[in-house]
């Protein structure tokens, strides 16, 4: 009797430990992290990739929540800020892995990004990094089997410069001003393929430090090489800074403007006759109204209007690249039918790795690098009396797209 007891008791441990395994395996709710710097320099970008983020979240319960073999499963979101700074972030990531998220998506500062794709390298999860990584990050071997990054690099942002200035706006000579480090590197080299591809040339070269504020010698060596296009690497304050003194040093009357990659919240640091004819590339711009493809002119205005019902403002392109990343997350889960690090990156990579996005057609592709047919929409600044409300910044003339304006596997060691 006492052994019949006993075995009976070791079924019923055996039995509950299993139950409470199967659970554990398939859960009803599941976490995913949101980790961005938000304090510091970074924290209006960082905002707005929180809000994509979120925005997300909210898409995928609204639905019931991720269609899973075993049942719905809803998505909770651990947000943390890692201030741009590697021991913090790394440290919030170790204490969000404890805390048992299933996949992990952030960093605007992309040194970080190269640190928490080096942990998930080792200990794989779902990780997509929505900065702009340098291009020696799509090196073969550089990313983790489960990290994937839903924007290229700055090489491809300085190509699409260089080839809209060439190409769409009829543009051959060519002043470029770079930031020394990798950002404006990559972008400088882009710029520079485009115009050996296209038979333009490159009559000045200048680079300055992240946070230059006075760019007035500068200007006046860009006014003395009289080039057709100023194409400029600056971003964020920065590029307000030298937008500002383009205009108020009159360069926008005697050459075209073109700064390299922009979004909405750079546009609205600027007064509008300092906006007005500057062009640049922009990840996504929310009205797309009179766009040749009018599927993702559709899929714009529905992003848009979801946004904008949250957050009372039309997303920014920062906004989109989370978006769209934890959207693809959440269709790596869904497709793998699985939480498993290593199925749902295979799960991604399927089809030849295709995707659809808010902002059009896409695939993965074999360095991980998301390819978009609209990588960047061409976009001219609207000045005064063009502007019909606080956020009508831009008008949309043109994209660049496709595996064309990536830089080649074979020169990352494919």
């Amino acid at each position: 009797m006492k052994k019949c007891m006993f075995m009976l008791s070791i079924f019923v441990f055996f039995g509950v430990l299993g139950y409470g395994s199967a659970l554990a395996a398939n859960p009803d709710k599941i976490k995913v992290g949101i980790l961005l710097p938000l304090t510091g320099p970074f924290a209006a970008v960082a905002e707005t990739q929180k809000e994509g983020a979120l925005l997300a979240v909210d898409v995928v319960n609204k639905k019931g929540g991720l269609n899973m073999p075993w049942g719905k499963v809803k998505v909770e979101a651990s947000v943390a800020d890692d201030e741009a700074k590697q021991d913090v972030g790394v440290r919030r990531y170790r204490y969000m892995v404890d805390e048992g998220i299933k996949g992990l998506g952030g960093q605007t500062w992309a040194p970080l990004a190269f640190a928490i794709n080096a942990i998930v390298s080792k200990e794989p999860m779902p990780y997509f990094p929505v900065c702009v990584l340098a291009k020696d990050a799509f090196k073969k071997g550089t990313l983790a089997e489960t990290t994937f990054a839903a924007a290229y690099s700055p090489w491809s942002v300085g190509y699409m410069a260089g080839s809209a200035a060439i190409k769409t706006l009829g543009k051959k000579k060519i002043f470029f001003l770079a930031r020394a480090d990798s950002w404006g590197w990559d972008i400088r080299d882009g710029v520079y393929a485009a115009a050996k591809e296209n038979n333009a040339q490159v009559v000045g070269y200048d680079e300055v430090s992240l946070g230059t504020t006075d760019f007035t010698t500068i200007l006046q060596k860009v006014r003395a090489a009289k080039p057709d296009v100023f194409v400029s690497a600056q971003f964020a304050a920065d590029a307000v800074a030298l937008l500002k003194q383009c205009y108020q040093m009159g360069l926008n009357k005697e050459m075209t403007i073109f700064n390299s990659f922009i979004t909405n919240v750079v546009a609205k640091g600027l007064p509008p006759e300092a906006l007005q004819g500057v062009y640049s590339m922009h990840y996504f711009y929310y009205d797309l109204a009179g766009f040749e493809d009018k599927d993702v002119a559709a899929s714009a205005k529905e992003i848009t209007d979801l946004y904008q019902a949250k957050y009372n403002r039309p997303p920014d392109a920062y906004a989109v690249i989370a978006y769209i990343a934890y959207t693809e997350m959440f269709r790596g889960f869904e497709a793998a039918k699985s939480l498993d690090p290593g199925k749902v990156a295979a799960a991604l990579m399927a089809n030849q790795g295709e995707f659809k996005s808010v902002k059009g057609p896409a695939y993965w592709r074999q360095d991980h690098s998301a390819v978009y047919k609209y990588a960047a929409f061409l976009v001219k600044g609207k000045g005064p009396g063009e502007q019909k409300h606080p956020w009508d910044l831009f008008k949309v003339e043109g994209y660049q797209g496709g595996d064309a304006v990536m830089p080649s596997l074979k020169s990352l060691g494919y």
